[in-house]
């Protein structure tokens, strides 16, 4: 699959660099010409042995330089010209700009959102790192300013660094991604990625419900920083059970 990638930061490394070691063709697209180039040339040059596995242990092929399959990088119009998918990974205050310029480019690109929009919660007590969300709904604010690309949100809840990690599988449990869209054929595809990921892709309903698992994310990362478990709070799900009230 041809994959644009938009923006140069620990996202785009992560997801790019795993998409690239699972065979795709990735395009590094960023406003700096010169961030775009350097993330290219490391994700090509970092070794892809050991690989994250769906079981928890890593694959031993390893990958030689002449397979590797070629990451390219270029301006942000390019990036998108020369994909399927497109992957927004840039600050969630450079969209207004960013999807206006391209917004025509974009008809027509599954495009994935795996942005939030974190804000220090000022409310926190001092010494707790905390955060609200500065905006509800940005995937829906994307597929309204790109009305004819089918947006897609995932890969939001983690940082870069778990994607990018060897580690698929915590507690007998594959490391699963929600997807929330509204074309079913751009969330299989999304869903492919993130099996190429050794992630475990489930659909979670539409678009429309993007806005949860953006609050998800600023709920659990402050639990996160807080030094709290997140991931005890919620049951196995043998025991996500309740009976209905009369």
């Amino acid at each position: 699959m041809r994959i644009g990638i938009i923006g140069a930061g620990a996202m785009a490394a992560a997801l790019g660099g795993g998409w690239a070691a699972a065979g795709h063709e990735v395009w590094i697209g960023a406003r700096s010409a010169d961030a775009g180039r350097e993330l290219a040339a490391r994700i090509s040059s970092t070794p892809r042995d050991p690989r994250p596995s769906a079981t928890g242990s890593t694959e031993a092929d390893v990958i030689a330089s002449a397979a590797e399959p070629a990451v390219r990088a270029g301006d942000i119009g390019s990036a998108i010209a020369a994909a399927d998918v497109v992957l927004l990974a840039v600050p969630v205050d450079a969209l207004t700009l960013l999807l206006g310029e391209h917004r025509d480019a974009l008809a027509g690109k599954v495009l994935i959102d795996c942005t939030n929009a974190f804000l220090p919660d000022a409310a926190a007590p001092e010494g707790v790192t905390a955060f609200v969300l500065s905006e509800d709904a940005v995937a829906e604010r994307i597929a309204a300013s790109v009305p004819k690309a089918h947006v897609v949100k995932a890969f939001n809840l983690l940082a870069a660094e778990v994607w990018a990690g060897a580690d698929r599988v915590f507690d007998g449990e594959r490391l699963a991604v929600p997807l929330c869209g509204d074309n079913a054929e751009a969330v299989r595809a999304v869903a492919s990625l993130a099996e190429d990921l050794a992630l475990q892709p489930f659909p979670a309903g539409g678009l429309h419900r993007a806005k949860y698992l953006e609050a998800t994310s600023v709920f659990t990362v402050g639990l996160w920083f807080a030094g709290a478990n997140a991931r005890a709070m919620l049951p196995p799900l043998s025991a996500a059970f309740a009976v209905a009230d009369s």
